[in-house]
């Protein structure tokens, strides 16, 4: 009897030993889960593109560009600048701002009143909740398709 009794006492410490061998693996395997997930969280980056422009003439000028959301971040645009300067929000016409524009989501066009000149380079930016302005140069009166 005393035999049985020491083999179960000498087999405490190796049980207690799996056991925590397999808690400490478990909790490692849940922070690298956590960990990777914030990974991808804030390791994503916010890219914009204006790929499309067309300039109406008139008084003012109506001005349609289409941007695309090509980072692997979704985006709230808070502002178009030209030349920047903020166009004012009433002459952002379609659509209202501040506008979330997910990476999912079609191209954006977005369309505003600018009194711009034929022939005059204008830089053109979309700046998002995050301040992060995406500008690009383009000729006053030359349509982009």
């Amino acid at each position: 009897m005393k035999r049985l009794l020491r083999s179960r006492k000498a087999l405490s410490p190796v049980v207690a030993a799996i056991i925590l061998i397999a808690v400490t693996v478990a909790v490692s395997i849940a922070v690298a889960a956590w960990m990777g997930a914030l990974t991808f969280t804030f390791m994503g980056y916010e890219k914009l593109e204006i790929t499309k422009i067309n300039w109406t003439w008139g008084t003012p000028g109506t001005v349609n560009i289409t941007v695309v959301n090509t980072g692997t971040k979704d985006v709230t645009i808070n502002r178009i600048e030209v030349n920047h300067v903020k166009v004012p929000d009433a002459s952002v016409t379609s659509p209202g701002l501040p506008y979330p524009f997910k990476t999912t989501d079609p191209a954006l066009n977005i369309v505003f009143t600018y009194a711009y000149s034929n022939g005059t380079s204008y830089d053109i930016a979309v700046v998002t909740a995050g301040g992060y302005e995406f500008t690009d140069a383009f000729t006053g009166g030359e349509n982009i398709t």
